[in-house]
């Protein structure tokens, strides 16, 4: 009996860490006109503990912020591109060259994409719908300005808690269509590459524009 016990709140503690997945009504009617997506740059938080935070200028907390965002919008759009045989997407990812291009021609900056309606971004992008990683970590990911920053206030450690998650949004009507969320640990959050990496194997087998 107590085995079984044991087995039902381990059993039950996975569930309920295991990755959640929000699907609107108008899904699938949504999906099936959408032939053009474009990744946008992530929604990034980084948690400094206080002693951190007070090292670093708001300049370069935003320099931390602004990498990782950019860092995670270029390993999604990568992904896509080298798995783009293997799982026959439904769909083309909008060149995040392009992107990021038409973006600043419309005078939109990073910090402006959270305010943005998404259908208003769609039709800016010329797109059917838009795609945004999102992060919340415990420190900044070991790459380009988080080493160089990461030097003024010690080591970060090779550990990282990470909160991220991908939202659809519908290009016409700007609707959330689709929410993955996942909460990754340990090394896997100690760099961007490891973390979409993490982020999009787990994804891919509920992921919307796949035909495998």
């Amino acid at each position: 009996m107590k085995r079984f016990t044991l087995f039902v709140i381990v059993t039950f503690f996975m569930a309920a860490c295991g990755p959640k997945i929000y699907k609107s009504n108008n899904f699938s009617a949504a999906l099936a006109r959408h032939k053009t997506v474009a990744i946008l740059p992530a929604e990034c938080t980084i948690q400094l503990r206080p002693n951190e935070a007070k090292k670093l200028s708001a300049e370069q907390q935003n320099e931390l912020v602004n990498k990782t965002a950019y860092d995670i919008q270029d390993k999604m759009y990568g992904w896509f591109l080298r798995r783009s045989d293997k799982f026959h997407y439904t769909v083309s990812f909008q060149d995040i060259n392009k992107t990021n291009a038409k973006l600043k021609d419309a005078g939109i900056a990073y910090e402006d994409l959270k305010s943005k309606d998404r259908a208003d971004l769609a039709k800016i992008l010329g797109v059917d719908a838009v795609m945004q990683g999102k992060t919340i970590s415990e420190k900044p990911m070991s790459e380009g300005a988080a080493v160089a920053v990461g030097l003024l206030v010690g080591a970060w450690g090779n550990t990282n808690k990470v909160q991220t998650a991908i939202n659809i949004h519908d290009g016409k009507s700007g609707e959330l269509l689709w929410k993955y969320d996942y909460e990754a640990s340990g090394s896997v959050g100690s760099s961007t590459t490891r973390l979409v990496d993490a982020l999009m194997r787990n994804a891919t087998k509920k992921f919307p524009y796949t035909t495998n």
